[in-house]
């Protein structure tokens, strides 16, 4: 039988919520401490009596379409659990002087959603502000990469069967409703749902990784969005030293000429490999593992620079007494050796003398400044070029020139 299931209710948080929070989170399961010990990467969770339409409407839905012009892979068709083929929603045009066949055919997409085709529109985070944000809000948060798609279905059908995915799933419901089924993990969906739902505008249902489950429409077209996390594993960490002790211990050396023929005196070889691989891992320093690894997250995260053409016009007045406040959703890790101090910004680097770390430890500190608040570690030239760098760079913002 379908479990029971209890909804909870939060209201929407304001639109820009600062780095690190978990506000977007709290939209999506209420109750943050009790999601993450109770069911996070465990199991379905449902949250109600939200508000996510500011996220994606279906009027959004139509400007996406109609006036974005749209090109493959950002969008698909599905229709009875299959990919329908491009070539029937995408037409041929020009872009200045090359020519493109990619392109979507807006009337035809149209039409085969008349005809009970689900529109998918995917990698949303990288064009559509809103989403952009929310997903921004939840990566500094989970400290995990972040994608959003959405389905636009017909009424009474289906886009996916029965399917489990490789990453966790948070569905938002911004439009209609659609009934959503889920089996225990390792199952082929053949048997008694764990549960069986049907979300209405405002719901969000969390599905771990290798849960089955599917989705359909009811008597109204529906709009939801998917907020998938790509969560690094403990095995991801593994594979990172085992990779480092590959080049280390010299193993992409070939095996000896023969080692099949004599299996025991492989065996023995195979064994003085493992013991200095073994001493190998127990030598790797941790600190220097984790500070990898975070690194990698951290130099992934693509700034959001909307409105950066007017940040720089607005350089050219930038004085003492100015202000400036962090940009939303920027990120900043800081790393020394001693020598220079480097801040990954996102999927930039900017190597920056000693000296420098001060004032930029004390804008990470603060929401706002006034460039003259770093007269105790710079003089008014230094600290001027450091503000006009981070602006460039998309970290700050000026509120006041």
């Amino acid at each position: 039988m379908p479990m029971s299931t209890v909804r909870t209710s939060s209201a929407a948080p304001s639109r820009d919520p600062g780095p690190s929070t978990a506000t977007s989170l709290a939209r999506c399961v209420g109750g943050v401490d009790r999601f993450l010990t109770q069911h996070w990467a465990r199991s379905v969770h449902l949250h109600g009596g939200g508000d996510f339409s500011d996220l994606l409407s279906l009027g959004d839905v139509d400007r996406i379409l109609s006036t974005m012009a749209l090109r493959l892979p950002a969008f698909r068709l599905v229709k009875d659990g299959r990919t329908l083929d491009p070539s029937a929603y995408v037409r041929s045009g020009r872009v200045g002087s090359k020519g493109i066949n990619d392109l979507i055919d807006v009337g035809r997409v149209y039409a085969q959603f008349h005809e009970g085709a689900t529109i998918v529109l995917q990698g949303l985070q990288r064009y559509w502000e809103p989403l952009a944000r929310f997903c921004r809000d939840l990566e500094l948060f989970l400290t995990q990469p972040v994608q959003a798609n959405a389905y636009i279905t017909p009424p009474e059908a289906h886009g996916l069967r029965v399917h489990h995915d490789s990453h966790d799933v948070f569905a938002l419901q911004t439009f209609g409703h659609k009934r959503w089924v889920t089996y225990p993990a390792g199952s082929d969906g053949a048997g008694d749902p764990t549960l069986d739902v049907e979300l209405a505008p405002g719901d969000c249902l969390y599905v771990p990784k290798g849960v089955p489950h599917a989705a359909r429409t009811v008597e109204a077209t529906s709009v939801h969005i998917t907020i998938g996390v790509r969560a690094s594993t403990w095995q991801d960490v593994v594979r990172h030293v085992l990779d480092q002790a590959v080049d280390e211990l010299a193993l992409q050396e070939p095996l000896p000429v023969g080692f099949a023929h004599d299996g025991e005196r492989f065996a023995e070889l195979v064994a003085v490999r493992l013991e200095a691989l073994a001493r190998w891992v127990r030598d790797v320093d941790p600190q220097a593992v984790g500070t990898a690894m975070s690194r990698r997250f951290w130099s992934t995260r693509t700034p959001l620079l909307d409105g950066q053409l007017e940040q720089l016009v607005a350089l050219d007045s930038l004085s003492d007494s100015s202000c400036l406040t962090r940009r939303p959703g920027s990120v900043c890790a800081l790393d020394t050796d001693g020598e220079r101090l480097t801040a990954t910004l996102g999927d930039r680097q900017l190597r920056l003398p000693l000296a420098v770390e001060p004032a930029l430890r004390l804008i990470l500190q603060r929401p706002s400044f006034v460039v003259a608040d770093l007269g105790e570690y710079l003089d008014e030239p230094s600290r001027l070029v450091l503000a006009r760098r981070l602006v460039r760079e998309g970290l700050l913002m000026v509120v006041r020139a």
